[in-house]
């Protein structure tokens, strides 16, 4: 699905998101009632008054009221985090919240929808170490986190999975600790561990630096007891290995990742790890230029080629496959360089593929997650003018321009065209809405404000001193996701103010900061995070 871009979103924490993630819930919940088959689109379009009975959220009064409620009934919790803007979660909109088959499977459960923009939103995002939009969770009755459910698996190789979870398995992080003493674990249980979504973990199961360690002696463990399952692991071993020293490689690892792509049935099973983890699998495998790395290229571009083709994938992972395979004929070339020299021929269909996508796509939360990610596809094929074009064209037909805008502002920048990159920024920032938002996007300007102009000192400290009044408006302004976007602006400001040049100016924001901070709960470290931001001229952060 679409590939986050620009400044605002572009994170491992916002990895995409895909049909696949649609059609895994909605099978788990038809697992509650007994279904077993996922139908297509064409068949489940639900009417047009249809709608999933989501609860909203933006308090702890209103979790306890759901898990009350989940007791009462047995009835396991889906918690859904999310903002409108976000284009993972628009493509949950177009794919599988307006199915018939998803809506009527939501009773068997109690979903709770938490927006990142509600009053209070941020607080239960820390709640639930949740940062990421979208991340999904599945909890029991009694509230305890059974797993949480990765955006990229495809819906029939996980249905047994999340079968277990709703049929009262045992939590992750229970089987996790099982496995790694070397327990005997079920092959339902190895699913729940192949499946988990270790991308929203948040270091609830481990730390980032050690899951490839991790995911291969998962992998290596669970030999014998389900062969997808462990190839799965071991591909996520290799996706995970961004450092290219945390895993020993052997021939035989290579020679089943070879078959894994010459295999359709494989290759389409594994579609998730494939094509969002390609660059680190092939690093890890084929470290150097040379013979070895280019026939696993070529493999790899046969595998994405028939996966771009395949009806049965969403409009967005086919077109991640193509995005793939563009990035993977970057491998050997500098991030920076704007203009790669690609075959014309790949060049040519990421242009008609933006094209179609454009002309075709009607549902404005399709356009919303697909569009930036071709978007992006044509920047990173060298087709700039092609992508602004694209991204202009958008704008008036998105819910919220603001983030195709920063996309604009992020082509600008890299192109070195600075005064458009800024006005892109701010009229970004100046269209957000909400409060989490706002932050988010105001941050990415400062950033932005502070790099590209900071001879600018006057519209620097008026627009951190907006950004710090807007936080003192809002009462999780120092939680997640808020409490980072404003960090982020400290941190630019103190990069700016590198050798005490602006004293003046951080004083005067330093005492503006003061003022609020001295009305911050310093419940949850509220006020020292608060207190943070700006040191005192002459302070060293």
């Amino acid at each position: 699905m679409s590939l986050a871009t620009a400044s605002q979103a572009r994170s491992p924490l916002l990895r995409p998101s895909t049909l696949a993630r649609a059609a895994a819930l909605s099978l788990a919940l038809m697992s509650a009632g007994g279904a077993s088959t996922w139908l297509p689109a064409a068949q489940a379009a639900a009417s047009a008054t249809a709608s999933v009975a989501w609860q909203p959220a933006a308090g702890d009064a209103d979790i306890e009221r759901a898990f009350a409620q989940a007791r009462a009934e047995k009835k396991p919790v889906l918690l859904y985090w999310g903002a409108k803007w976000c284009p993972p979660c628009n493509q949950l909109k177009a794919t599988l919240f307006n199915r018939v088959d998803f809506i009527e499977q939501t009773r068997a459960i109690v979903p709770v929808h938490i927006d990142g923009d509600l009053p209070g939103a941020q607080k239960l995002g820390t709640r639930f170490k949740v940062r990421g939009y979208p991340t999904m969770i599945l909890f029991n009755p009694e509230g305890q986190e059974l797993t949480r459910l990765p955006g990229e698996i495809d819906a029939p190789q996980v249905i047994k999975v999340l079968q277990l979870g709703l049929a009262g398995g045992r939590p992750v992080k229970s089987v996790l600790a099982d496995a790694k003493a070397g327990k005997k674990l079920n092959a339902n249980e190895w699913r729940l561990l192949g499946f988990y979504s270790w991308e929203t973990d948040e270091q609830q199961l481990v730390p980032p630096a050690e899951l490839p360690g991790l995911l291969a002696q998962l992998a290596a463990a669970s030999q014998g007891v389900d062969a997808d399952t462990g190839t799965r692991l071991w591909l996520k071993a290799l996706s995970a290995n961004d450092n290219g020293k945390a895993l020993k490689v052997d021939a035989a690892l290579r020679e089943r990742v070879s078959k894994v792509l010459e295999s359709a049935e494989q290759s389409r099973a594994q579609m998730d790890v494939l094509a969002y983890g390609a660059t680190d699998i092939v690093k890890t495998l084929a470290p150097a230029a040379g013979a070895e790395r280019n026939a696993l290229l070529a493999q790899y571009e046969t595998a994405l080629k028939r996966l771009e083709a395949d009806a049965t994938l969403s409009r967005g992972d086919r077109l991640q496959a193509l995005l793939t395979r563009v990035q993977l004929a970057r491998l050997d070339v500098a991030p920076t360089e704007l203009h790669p020299k690609l075959n014309p021929a790949l060049v040519k269909e990421a242009k008609d593929h933006a094209a179609r996508a454009a002309r075709e796509i009607t549902d404005g939360y399709e356009r919303q997650a697909v569009i930036t990610s071709a978007a992006y596809l044509l920047g990173q094929a060298g087709q700039w003018k092609d992508s602004d074009d694209l991204l202009k064209a958008s704008l008036s037909k998105s819910h919220s321009p603001y983030y195709l805008m920063s996309s604009l502002g992020s082509n600008a920048k890299k192109q070195g065209r600075k005064d458009e990159a800024l006005k892109w920024y701010e009229e970004a920032f100046n269209k957000s809405e909400g409060p989490a938002t706002r932050l988010q996007w105001g941050s990415g300007y400062f950033a932005a404000l502070t790099e590209l102009a900071p001879q600018d000192a006057a519209r620097i400290e008026k627009t951190a001193a907006q950004l710090f009044n807007e936080a003192a408006q809002d009462k999780g302004s120092f939680y997640e996701r808020s409490a980072r976007s404003l960090q982020k602006v400290g941190s630019s400001l103190a990069k700016w103010n590198d050798k005490g040049q602006h004293d003046a100016v951080l004083s005067r924001l330093k005492t503006q900061l003061d003022g609020i901070c001295a009305k911050v709960d310093t419940a949850d470290k509220q006020r020292e995070t608060c207190e943070s931001l700006v040191k005192a001229p002459g302070k060293k952060a």
